[in-house]
């Protein structure tokens, strides 16, 4: 497990137990490609530059881990860390953009692919060379606003806008495969016009190596199918649907925390 990952995924034990919330599993299966996004491939020089890269988190219940990714960046202090889902606090389960470093507010599922498409659109007119990341859920892929915008993406050729599908096979109250099955989903988006490719979601060199060859591929947008594992790194939360929404008991603490930190 890479060492910032690692750490991610400790801050993200540490503030849903002290919240008491719950999340984890989905924050925990994300966590990898943030870090590939944020240490490694995103052009941010701060948040506030124009030309920055805007990444939209339309998984939004997945946000601690984005908090986690912000302060390891700096761009989060302890204290703040620590108001994570307290009252008056920017830090709630789903992104606000009133937080430094959030583009737009997330949690509505199947918003985040319309909103990218138009920012890419934007940066377009704007001739700026900024792209523009969205992270989706695969269960999100059941709406079907994704698949409008996916279509006026194609249609516009907005070779600036690259989606990651967070492809672990479950959602909230169940298994894809049993509420609605996505099959192939890197099929699927080749047929609406973008240039898909299937990368291991947790191996962070193989995610920004693909994401360095997309610029070979001109006039289509782009999207990573990232093979996860919900709730990576937890042996007990891995693939379990309940810990969608469960928090964690004292014990069940311990033992993540110690496991988490074998496999750093």
């Amino acid at each position: 497990m890479d060492r910032l990952s690692a750490d991610c995924r400790r801050i993200i034990l540490e503030q849903s137990k002290r919240a008491n919330v719950g999340h984890i599993g989905s924050a925990l299966s994300v966590v990898d490609i943030i870090t590939a996004l944020y240490m490694r491939v995103l052009r941010i020089p701060s948040p506030g530059d124009p030309d920055r890269d805007r990444f939209i988190l339309s998984k939004g219940h997945a946000a601690l881990a984005l908090y986690a990714a912000f302060y390891m960046k700096k761009w989060l202090n302890q204290e703040e860390l620590n108001t994570y889902c307290c009252n008056e606090s920017y830090l709630g389960v789903h992104p606000d953009h009133k937080l430094k470093g959030i583009d737009f507010s997330t949690g509505s599922l199947g918003m985040g692919l319309t909103m990218g498409a138009g920012a890419a659109l934007a940066a377009r007119m704007q001739t700026s060379k900024r792209r523009v990341f969205v992270l989706l859920s695969d269960a999100e892929c059941n709406e079907g606003s994704v698949w409008e915008a996916a279509m006026f993406s194609a249609h516009h050729g907005l070779d600036n806008l690259i989606a990651i599908i967070d492809l672990n096979g479950q959602q909230a109250l169940g298994y894809t495969r049993n509420v609605l099955a996505m099959n192939s989903m890197s099929e699927r988006w080749r047929a609406f016009g973008w240039d898909a490719r299937d990368v291991d979601g947790h191996d962070i060199q193989a995610m920004t190596d693909t994401i360095e060859t997309l610029k070979e591929t001109r006039g289509i947008p782009h999207v990573l199918i990232a093979h996860t594992t919900f709730g990576k790194g937890v042996s007990f939360m891995e693939r379990q649907i309940k810990w969608h929404y469960m928090p964690m008991n004292d014990e069940e603490y311990e033992i993540a925390l110690r496991e988490i930190d074998h496999r750093a």
